[in-house]
């Protein structure tokens, strides 16, 4: 056999060869419709286990505002005490009257409805939570004061109007 004809039946082979690789290739380009309803439905599952979460987790961050605006109402009314011995004379409610008794600024109030919210003359301090979620709005945090046998202070976290538990402070 001659060379030339060699060399032109191995490229003729080689070409056969690349022309078949190329027509697989080019059938194996995209993915399968099976393919693509599994990775929706992944998606779908995870979104499904996501979003409600996402959701409750907004949901404890906002609540958090209202906790730490209470915790700084609970500070005024604990050094209220302290210097005092005392706990208010009268009961004070709406949040400028807080302001003006304890010196609390209102900024960290506004979460909780003005007119609901109220400080005992036990020292007991209660509001309802408003522009939250429809899952706590118009519910109520209560925080309570304790004295131990030193004078200190223990306050305690109630909800109140059905407040869920899993948004009521544990301490």
């Amino acid at each position: 056999m001659p060379v030339k004809s060699l060399v032109t039946s191995k490229l003729k082979s080689i070409y056969k060869k690349t022309i078949k690789e190329e027509i697989m290739l080019r059938k194996q380009k995209g993915f399968t419709l099976i393919e693509l309803l599994i990775v929706i439905a992944i998606i779908g599952i995870l979104a499904a286990i996501a979003i409600p979460m996402y959701r409750a987790q907004t949901i404890k961050a906002k609540m958090t505002e209202v906790t730490n605006g209470m915790s700084n109402v609970a500070s005024a009314v604990g050094a209220y005490f302290q210097e005092n011995e005392q706990w208010p004379a009268l009961a004070v409610a709406g949040k400028a009257n807080v302001q003006n008794s304890f010196g609390v600024a209102t900024g960290a109030l506004g979460r909780l409805d003005d007119a609901s919210f109220t400080v005992s003359v036990l020292g007991v301090i209660s509001g309802t939570v408003i522009g939250v979620d429809g899952s706590v709005d118009n519910r109520g945090l209560v925080l309570t004061p304790s004295l131990a046998a030193d004078s200190s202070i223990y306050w305690s976290w109630t909800g109140a109007n059905a407040m869920p538990p899993a948004y009521i402070p544990k301490r």
